[in-house]
């Protein structure tokens, strides 16, 4: 039996197992298409993209899985749970950027794929996952409200 899990690039000193799912073409091509390292994407709208995923995941656990999930009211205390819970995230998500990134680029419309590791880069990105996961609740809102189950 052969041995599959070897040190990454064979050099043991490295903290990282290098396994047939971590350093397969279909594991890196999935990360690769990820908001964070897809190429091309301002800071705004790879916020945008994840809030608007993180947004339409939160409505249903608060619905189904919260203390009034029995009740008439369920779905929008599940919607506005979710809304805090946003605000919460997107309050954590300024108080990161303000603290990681001290310096500021000079022109802000110019920001480039490596900008997001920079303080306007970040505040993009945060404005946009805020825009995105309060649409994305929303849209969760609308859609199980609408929903004949």
């Amino acid at each position: 039996m052969a041995n599959f899990i070897k040190p990454y690039n064979n050099d043991p000193f490295v903290g990282h197992l290098s396994t047939p799912v971590t350093t397969s073409a279909a594991t890196k091509a999935f990360l690769g298409n990820l908001p964070a390292y897809r190429a091309g994407l301002s800071p705004l709208l790879r916020g945008l993209e994840v809030g608007m995923a993180h947004g339409y995941l939160l409505v249903g656990p608060f619905d189904k899985l919260g203390p009034l999930r029995n009740s008439e009211i369920a779905l929008l205390s599940g919607f506005l749970s979710a809304v805090g819970l946003i605000t919460i995230l997107t309050l954590c998500l300024t108080i990161y950027g303000k603290v990681s990134f001290q310096e500021s680029t000079k022109n802000s419309s110019q920001l480039t794929n490596k900008d997001l590791l920079t303080e306007d880069g970040w505040s993009q990105f945060t404005s946009g996952f805020l825009v995105g996961a309060f649409g994305g609740a929303g849209f969760a809102y609308l859609t199980l409200l609408n929903l004949a189950l």
